[in-house]
């Protein structure tokens, strides 16, 4: 980790005799600035034939500060200036002085101050006002002191000079550490390492190779490369034509270190069985501070690699269905979004009754189910066509028009799928979505082509429907809907009303159905049947329901106590309602809390309860009657019940739709169906109560053929707690 202190915090000298890197043709570079030539001459002839540290010195000359800012600006690498402090101006050199280190930012630079004027910058003042080496005075710089202290500055650059190298090299792993920390595949890892090592070395990114070990029986390959060897990408180690580099590679990969010698290959290994070697071709001898430099990075770029390896099993995680080793849901959302012109397609197929499979066979079947539905899908289209999982049982398909077609979904589920030696058919509800507009998210389209699914599996199940605008702003107002509905019962704006049951024969009120009302902010009415679907669906009509089984219950108790003893008070209940595992305790909670009898209460409920599982609603009916509660069918006849069905269910009441009582007009001279229904029930000993009796008429007619009791607006329409309690006291005073 970098210390936060000071620069100079940083820095750790290395023993005064550390080996100086040799190179034959390798130079100190001294530059003389002095404005007396003389003094130039006599320099190189005291230095002659010098050697420092094994390397010989190359002077540069400048006969001003304006000159000797050029040459610095020219040559980065002199070592040592020897500086006169008065030239164009008596404080010259000092001013070059400063400009090297603020301006230039140069610190390794080590500078000698020479002076013909000793008295004018004072020594000890000079040296601790200026980042100098030495300032002597020229007639004190013999050819032995000459020597000394360039020795001494030589020595210190190159501290300096490696200290500085480090400190970038290290700064520069750092950097290459994060950069290739970031989430990315193997391939762009590879080339990552490719520029951060060319970059580490000071060499151009031509010549460098970077090879995969052998994984998954796949032998090392190329998978990156720069510069000549770019053409090699993709081949196996064991074809690339040069013989050197191949070598290296192999023994590096055998050996699993790193090979130093006329070339240089660097191996990253992580736990696994994958590993990477990368070959770079310089042409110079590796430093012992470079190889430092490349251990620390090799152990930083293991743990990047590592890094990377987990970030592909992530990504296969969370972009692959692990089952079908399909594209899962968010790899297709973005596929639509980076789809091409000619995807023009959507598509969303749902599996008939796969719940079904699943609940009555296994999910392992299921499982298998699933595998042999994708095989043919994917079998069935080109690879312009993207197929992915969804859904649990739900497959999304993005291509041209031309392939993703109803009727070619059709013929995909026309013929029986084969699985473990047995055939068997599926179909297949189809929402199908023609990609027009480039600029809606995918998001928003495949929300369209559920919307289209779910219109297919309300209306048309088994076929296709391709999804239009008002099927959109459609479920637009239902979600606004339930939004205002899940408000209003927040805010109590939902409140019963209560239509009489009157007894035909004797035209009294004996009881009242309970029933629920939504008034708008606004004062606008929503109708029962708009609104009630949207809670059961949404799981709202359970707490609605509970809250309007207690206020009726709780008006119930008020009539009660106002001596209404033989008084029924009728709750209908959701099936969603019904459903629920506690809900006959909930009634019983409920009428205990309100302290009314159980004689006085009867549920009704649609003959659709009984649909998905007879057994279990026939129990808890039991338990309802055992409760002392009776039992009613709403709508009778309009619903799927047989008579071994309605024996089952074992109620007390049938309630006879309004469809077979009036039609639009308050008319209807066919009671035949009306008839039935109080046959069947005057046969299973139930009792019969009709809905919407509008007409004195239709009163009779129901009376005349056995029917005991009758709602309807001949009697009164619903009524709030205040007027229908008016009605019975106005009743009881005839």
């Amino acid at each position: 980790m970098l210390s936060s202190k000071p620069d100079d915090d940083l820095l750790t000298f290395v023993d005064e005799d550390a080996p100086v890197p040799s190179a034959d043709t390798q130079i100190w570079r001294i530059l003389i600035v002095d404005d007396e030539p003389d003094v130039h001459q006599t320099t190189l002839m005291a230095l002659k034939e010098v050697v420092v540290e094994g390397r010989h010195l190359e002077f540069l000359h400048a006969y001003s500060a304006v000159e000797a800012k050029v040459l610095l600006a020219k040559n980065k690498d002199i070592a040592v200036i020897l500086l006169d402090v008065v030239m164009e101006s008596d404080d010259s050199g000092l001013q070059l002085v400063c400009h090297i280190r603020e301006d230039c930012a140069n610190k390794a630079l080590r500078i000698i101050l020479r002076t013909g004027q000793p008295g004018y910058a004072p020594e000890i003042d000079t040296i601790r006002s200026y980042d100098i080496n030495d300032y002597k005075s020229k007639s004190d710089l013999t050819r032995v002191r000459l020597f000394t202290s360039l020795t001494v500055a030589v020595r210190s650059y190159w501290q300096i000079h490696q200290l500085e190298a480090g400190r970038r090299g290290l700064e520069l792993i750092v950097k290459a550490s994060a950069e290739l920390s970031k989430p990315k595949g193997i391939r762009l890892f590879a080339e990552g390492v490719i520029t951060q090592i060319c970059a580490l070395l000071g060499v151009t990114e031509e010549g460098v190779v970077c090879a995969a070990s052998e994984v998954s029986n796949v032998p090392p390959y190329v998978l990156a490369a720069a510069g000549l060897y770019a053409g090699w990408i993709g081949q196996p180690v064991k074809s690339i034509p040069d013989e050197r580099v191949r070598l290296d590679l192999i023994n590096a990969l055998a050996s699993r270190r790193h090979v130093f010698g006329t070339s240089t290959c660097l191996f990253f290994s992580v736990p696994g069985d994958q590993s990477l070697v990368v070959f770079v071709d310089i042409d110079r001898k590796i430093s012992t501070l470079d190889r430092d430099l490349l251990e620390v990075f090799c152990g930083n770029i293991s743990v990047a690699f590592e890094n990377t390896q987990l970030y592909q099993r992530i990504s296969l995680l969370a972009f692959e269905d692990s089952l079908l080793k399909l594209p899962n849901r968010n790899s297709f959302l973005a596929r639509i979004d980076q789809r091409s012109a000619d995807r023009d397609t959507l598509a969303l197929v749902d599996i008939d009754d796969f719940a079904d499979i699943n609940s009555i066979l296994d999910q392992n079947f299921g499982d298998s189910v699933l595998r042999v539905v994708a095989e043919r899908l994917r079998r069935s289209f080109t690879s312009a066509v993207v197929v992915a999982r969804v859904g649990s049982d739900v497959f999304g398909i993005l291509g041209p028009g031309k392939e993703v077609s109803a009727e070619k979904i059709a013929t995909i589920f026309a013929s029986p799928f084969e699985m473990s030696e047995e055939s068997f058919r599926l179909s297949a509800t189809t929402g199908l979505m023609r990609l027009s507009d480039a600029s809606i998210k995918s998001v928003e389209l495949l929300k369209n082509a559920g919307i289209a699914l779910k219109q297919a599996k309300t209306f048309n199940r088994g076929k296709a429907v391709f999804f239009e605008l008002s099927h959109a702003m459609a479920a637009r107002e239902r979600m606004k809907m339930l939004s205002q509905l899940r408000s209003a019962f927040s805010s109590e704006r939902l409140f019963l009303v209560y239509q009489p049951f009157v007894n035909l024969a004797s035209g009294r009120i004996v009881g009242a159905e309970a029933l629920l009302r939504w008034r708008t902010d606004q004062g606008e009415f929503i109708p029962p049947d708009r609104f009630i679907p949207l809670a059961e669906q949404s799981g709202l009509m359970v707490p609605i329901g509970d809250w309007v089984m207690r206020g009726a219950l709780r008006f119930l108790k008020h009539l009660l106590d106002l001596g209404q003893e033989n008084f029924r008070m009728a709750i209908n209940v959701s099936h969603v309602q019904f459903r629920e595992p506690d809900f006959v305790q909930k009634l019983i909670t409920a009428m205990e809390e309100q302290n009314v009898k159980p004689v006085n209460v009867e549920i009704e409920l649609t003959e659709s309860v009984a649909i998905e599982n007879v057994g279990l609603i026939e129990q808890k009916l039991l338990a309802v009657r055992a409760a002392g509660v009776t039992i009613a069918i709403d709508d009778f006849g309009t619903g799927y019940s047989s008579l071994n069905i309605l024996r089952k269910m074992n109620v007390d009441r049938l309630k006879i739709d309004r469809a077979f009582v009036s039609s639009e007009d308050g008319l209807n001279q066919d009671y035949d169906i009306a008839g039935m229904v109080i046959r069947l029930a005057s046969q299973l000993g139930l009792e019969t109560i009709a809905e919407g009796i509008e007409t004195h008429e239709q009163r009779d007619r129901l009376f005349a053929l056995g029917c005991s009791e009758g709602q309807g607006y001949l009697f009164s329409q619903p009524l709030t707690s205040d007027l229908f309690q008016a009605l019975l006291i106005g009743e009881q005073s005839r």
